[in-house]
Formats: C-alpha cells, sequence, structure tokens
C-alpha cells in the first residue's frame, strides 16, 4: 500500500497521492493521462480528480501500479469490476501490472474458440477469477523477454499454450510453443504473429482482425506528442534491426496500437501507416524517458 509518511510533494494537494517508492514506469500515467503526470523523473497527480470518470481513472491508475504507490488520504475500496478494462470489443487492459516486468501492460482477448493473454500481469486471485468467468485462457503469447512476469503461473493455473520467440526463450523456459525466424506466423484464424527484432532479438507484435496490433516495447503512442514513437535508448539488441523491423510492420494494416510501456491509441488504418512510415523515415524516435 502507498504510505502517506512517503507522499511525493510533487504531488497536487489534496486526497489522492503518489509515494516516493515510485519507479517512474509511467503505467499510472498511461491509464489516466493528464490526471498522472511525470515531475522530476516520477509520477505523480498533477491534479486531483475532477468528475466520476476522472475518480475512476484515479482507481485504475492504483491498481495497474507495480509498486502500490498510488494512494488516498480517505478511507475506501476501489469500485468493483475496473480490471480487466475494456479498451475495444473484447479486448481488455488486465491491470495489476507486475514490478518484475518495470510495470508493463498486458491485455485479455476474449475469443471464440479460446481467450487470449497477451504479456502477463501479476497473478492475483481477484484477477484469475475474473479471467475465469470470462472463460479461461488458451493461449498466452508473450511479446519479448521482458514482461514474462507471472505467465508460467497463469498457463499452469488455466492449463493454456505459452508462445516466447526462441530468440528470448531462455526467459520463459516453461514456455511450450515456440516460435522461429522473421516471418509471420498464424497462431489461429485473424491472429498473427510478427517477429520484430530489435528491443530484443527475439520481440515479437501480435496483429488481432487486422486491426489490434500488441506491440509489446516495439511500438507504442506518445501522448505528449499525439504520435506514434519507439524507444532508442531502451533498445537491448539493435536499433537499426529495430528500424528495419518498424519498415516491415508498415506492410501490415492495423489500427490501434496497444503497447507494453508507453500509451495504447485507436486511429484509422491509413494514419497509423503513415505515422510509422515517418517515424521509421525520422529515423530517431525519442527516448523511453519521454514517453513515460
Amino acid at each position: 500500500m502507498a504510505k502517506l509518511a512517503a507522499r511525493n510533494p510533487d504531488s497536487a494537494p489534496g486526497d489522492w497521492y503518489v509515494d516516493t517508492a515510485c519507479i517512474d514506469c509511467g503505467a499510472s500515467r498511461n491509464v489516466a493521462p493528464g490526471l498522472v503526470v511525470r515531475r522530476h523523473e516520477l509520477s505523480v497527480f498533477a491534479r486531483q480528480p475532477a468528475t466520476s470518470e476522472e475518480e475512476l481513472a484515479a482507481w485504475r491508475a492504483a491498481l495497474v501500479c507495480p509498486t502500490a504507490s498510488i494512494g488516498r488520504t480517505a478511507h475506501g475500496r476501489p469500485p468493483r469490476g475496473l480490471y480487466p478494462h475494456e479498451l475495444a470489443p473484447g479486448v481488455f487492459r488486465c491491470g495489476y501490472n507486475a514490478r518484475s516486468s518495470f510495470g508493463a501492460h498486458s491485455y485479455f482477448v476474449r475469443r471464440d474458440g479460446g481467450n487470449l493473454l497477451v504479456d502477463s500481469p501479476r497473478f492475483t486471485r481477484e484477477l484469475a477469477a475474473r479471467f475465469e468467468e470470462m472463460g479461461g485462457l488458451a493461449d498466452i503469447l508473450l511479446t519479448h523477454r521482458d514482461d514474462v512476469a507471472d505467465a508460467g503461473r497463469f498457463a499452469a493455473h488455466f492449463g493454456a499454450r505459452l508462445w516466447i520467440h526462441a530468440a528470448d526463450r531462455d526467459a520463459a523456459p516453461f514456455a511450450s510453443q515456440i516460435l522461429t525466424g522473421v516471418e509471420p506466423t498464424a497462431i489461429r484464424d485473424g491472429f498473427l504473429a510478427i517477429p520484430v527484432p530489435g528491443h530484443t532479438r527475439g520481440s515479437v507484435v501480435f496483429l488481432l482482425d487486422e486491426q489490434y496490433l500488441f506491440s509489446g516495447d516495439s511500438l507504442a503512442w506518445s501522448f505528449e506528442r499525439d504520435d506514434l514513437q519507439a524507444f532508442r535508448e531502451a533498445c537491448w539488441y539493435s536499433w537499426e534491426e529495430q528500424t528495419r523491423s518498424l519498415a516491415r510492420l508498415a506492410g501490415h494494416r492495423f489500427e490501434w496500437v496497444l503497447a507494453g510501456h508507453g500509451g495504447s491509441m485507436h486511429r484509422s488504418a491509413e494514419e497509423m501507416r503513415a505515422r510509422l512510415i515517418d517515424l521509421v523515415n525520422r529515423g530517431s524516435p525519442c527516448s523511453r524517458s519521454c514517453s513515460q
């Protein structure tokens, strides 16, 4: 739980606050943009919630925080059903981000033929129960080695297949399904695994119905710049290879970017393609530090 005695003095006065245990992962800023902001390399409340919608956003920010650094002085429990949070029909942000994945977002997809989990949140009884109510999990898909978190525990609990690229397999030796090479692989009808080496050697994005791109740490939306971005200063394998991977990705149609780190956004497929091509052509996408 957040510690009032460690309240960050940069947070706006009032009920809601962020303590100094924050690790600057940016997750709370992604789910409550404008309400939670970055100051002196930590998250703080820019102002107190002013509407019922902003109050819900503050609760979602609290439940997404991997260090439980968001608190409030008033007593009370969060409303039920905040997570999984439906962002689009059948596509949900899981919340309960894991510190072991530096607060990366994960996503639940309700799907005929079996539900999907892209990357992993923390394993909690509450979240596992919600997944059970929604039909369980058939497949867990890892975008890269950084965001494994409790994927193995979810796979064991639900008897789900777990996917990762061979180049990052040592981060999830319990994976049952191994992707190889750089060519796209159909996981099932309408769901494509697209290797995008760069951020890590085994980075993969997953494309659902040519609409939803689950992009891991390879691509994200910047609310500050109102544009697509990639993270040059957080590229652990090869920036040149990542740039080539993003250029290939421009050949695929998508309308949503659903990122592990950074923001998520919906725009037309034409706009997303144009912005991605521009990002590649600029050759110098901003670092993670400007996105969170």
